[in-house]
């Protein structure tokens, strides 16, 4: 078991005072099995009126309204969490489905949904032909297969990190040779779902205290990985940007059929083009104690 504090201090700066639209907030981590949420405080400068609710996927979101100008907007988030994920998990996958392809129930297929549809335009059969590509024979082992996917990632394509909003559709991704972790993340779960499994986007934070993850150059960050459900097993954490499999070391906070809807923050303003400054990310990862 871990006992960690995560800091997470979002700042904008503006030329001059705006007016701040709905904010939409997604700092708050998820429990399960694997994680424990021990406390959880949200400070907004300036100060706004807070609703809470949970979306589609059960994630924790909090939406943010505000009467004054300003040109300043600080969102600061601290958390203190017990992680119990297993760093050597064993997957009890359905006799059923440990041999690739295989069929969904049709009560799994209906419920997965969206989850098994691409959210990205494949022109020319680009990602398709990539992803087969990881398809030694038929049938094949699933889980290897998906390992081979999830390693196969980070050997094509290499990592850099990207400050910039957005994120690369796949083929931007294969065309280019480099990504950040989200450009990792959406194109794991986009040549998943080419594969025929349901897939989702994970966002939350990287406990790296060794600094031997990808991702951050200090001991915890921001990070996106990627989830497939598998029967028997259920959802399987991979995060394709340091090879592994499992959630030891992830805390997630928001999950999603596209990146863009497990974003931490969100949000608008009004005011002249030129008003936005630029954006800054402070987070602390660190031991309880």
């Amino acid at each position: 078991m871990l006992a960690l504090n995560i800091h997470h201090r979002t700042t904008y700066r503006y030329r001059q005072p705006v007016s701040l639209g709905p904010h939409r907030l997604r700092l708050r981590p998820r429990e399960n099995k694997d994680l424990r949420l021990l406390s959880s405080e949200l400070t907004i400068t300036p100060s706004a009126t807070l609703t809470w609710a949970h979306d589609v996927f059960n994630n924790a979101n909090a939406s943010a309204t505000f009467q004054t100008m300003t040109d300043t907007l600080i969102i600061d988030s601290a958390v203190g969490i017990e992680l119990y994920a297993d760093p050597w998990p064993v997957f009890d996958i359905a006799v059923t489905a440990q041999r690739y392809p295989f069929k969904y129930s049709d009560d799994e297929w209906i419920d997965l949904g969206s989850l098994t549809t691409l959210q990205y335009p494949d022109h020319n059969r680009r990602l398709r032909d990539w992803a087969q590509g990881f398809v030694r024979s038929n049938p094949t082992d699933t889980l290897s297969l998906l390992k081979d996917l999830c390693r196969g990632v980070s050997v094509w394509i290499s990592y850099q990190s990207r400050e910039s909003e957005g994120t690369q559709s796949p083929i931007q991704t294969l065309d280019r040779g480099w990504g950040s972790c989200r450009d990792f993340a959406v194109l794991f779960v986009e040549a998943a779902r080419i594969l025929g499994f349901g897939a989702r986007i994970v966002s939350g934070y990287l406990y790296n205290p060794d600094q031997q993850s990808v991702g951050t150059s200090d001991a915890g960050s921001t990070h996106a990985w990627a989830e497939v459900y598998v029967p028997g097993a259920g959802w399987i954490t991979f995060d394709p940007t340091n090879r592994s499999i499992g959630g030891c070391n992830l805390i997630p906070v928001a999950v999603a059929r596209d990146i863009r809807l497990a974003m931490p923050v969100s949000g608008s303003f009004i005011g002249a083009t030129d008003s936005f400054i630029g954006m800054s990310v402070e987070v602390d990862v660190t031991l309880d104690g």
